[in-house]
């Protein structure tokens, strides 16, 4: 059986159901596309606690593995205050509430006046 063809698309309507599967908090996806060569889409999350943080970002990179043969790099697991998960095309953060607030990431990428969760 052949797989259908990854595309950045594909690969961050997975990524958004997994992480609203498994509760992840104020989820915002950016598109960098033309604005940045790093990646198409960033998507940024918030959980509830260390535990949680970590344990998102552990199953997100072994359902991407499992589903769609890629291997995500992964910092930050261990401590679980700010996990980033490259899948080369789609980055993804997922922070506590409190790292979140002192980046402000979604600032940083988002167009000016675009609608940013408060926190």
């Amino acid at each position: 059986m052949a797989r259908t063809p990854l595309t950045s698309e594909t690969l961050l309507a997975r990524i958004l159901t997994s992480l609203t599967d498994d509760k992840a908090e104020e989820v915002v996806q950016i598109d960098l596309r033309g604005k940045s060569s790093m990646g198409d889409y960033m998507v940024i999350a918030s959980g509830r606690s260390s535990r949680q943080v970590s344990a998102l970002a552990e199953k997100l990179a072994d359902r991407i593995k499992q589903e769609f043969g890629v291997t995500s790099k992964v910092e930050g697991k261990d401590a679980g205050d700010w996990v980033l998960i490259d899948t080369g095309d789609v980055i993804v953060h997922i922070f506590r509430p409190e790292v979140r607030e002192f980046y402000q990431l979604e600032k940083m990428w988002q167009p000016q006046g675009a609608n940013v969760p408060a926190s």
